[in-house]
């Protein structure tokens, strides 16, 4: 009797050890798997776009008594999202500052000059939202960091979406800032500048993966 129950009992006990053990493995796949997939599925859920600059442009004009507008040609900018909410949109810009073209090499001179854009110490211009309100069924007002000049100061983008849920589209719209605040009181002889400067955004988009974004109605 004593022999048969200490069977019994081993048998018992390695019924429990082997339980334990594929209930670990079990466990443990789970938790891999999890973690792989989980990843993929974020990944999969947020709108994935692509800024195309040949077919973009960042333009700018101020009034004067002799025209001065032009456009930068070297510049980057990013649209990415944090869910499918549109209003989790971040826009980044970067400009080169150098890049200015207004068709005058007098003019352009100046413009990167220390009295305007100050190009050699502060060789770019940036814009990074802070935040994002629809005001319309596609339009925005685009809060954020402006910099020029080294100087930063919140500025507002106002853009309108010529698109939804397509596969490509574009975001057209206007910044207005005063140049005395980021240090450019200077001007050009004989040529009268007013102070608000205006920047044209028109940024062409495709989308490469992800959802489309969800506006609100």
């Amino acid at each position: 009797m004593f022999t048969a129950n200490g069977k019994r009992s081993r048998r018992g006990n390695e019924r429990s050890r082997l339980s334990a053990l594929i209930g670990y493995v079990l466990a443990s796949a789970a938790c891999l798997m999890a973690i792989l997939a989980s990843p993929r599925a974020s990944s999969a859920q947020v709108p994935t776009y692509e800024v195309t600059p040949e077919e973009s442009t960042i333009k700018f004009g101020v009034d004067s008594s002799v025209s001065i507008k032009g456009v930068f040609e070297k510049w980057n900018a990013r649209v990415t999202f944090s869910s499918r909410d549109v209003r989790t949109a971040a826009i980044d810009i970067e400009i080169q500052a150098d890049s200015v073209n207004t068709g005058s090499q007098m003019k352009d001179n100046k413009l990167k000059g220390k009295d305007f854009f100050n190009a050699k110490e502060s060789p770019l211009i940036t814009f990074k939202s802070i935040k994002i309100i629809q005001t319309g069924p596609n339009t925005f007002d685009i809060e954020g960091n402006f910099t020029i000049r080294g100087v930063t100061k919140t500025e507002k983008l106002t853009l309108t979406s010529d698109s939804k849920g397509t596969p490509t589209g574009s975001l057209e719209g206007t910044m207005a800032f005063d140049r005395k605040e980021y240090g450019m009181t200077s001007g050009i002889p004989f040529i009268k500048i007013a102070n608000r400067v205006e920047v044209n955004v028109r940024l062409k988009w495709k989308q490469i993966s992800g959802p489309p974004p969800v506006f609100e109605q």
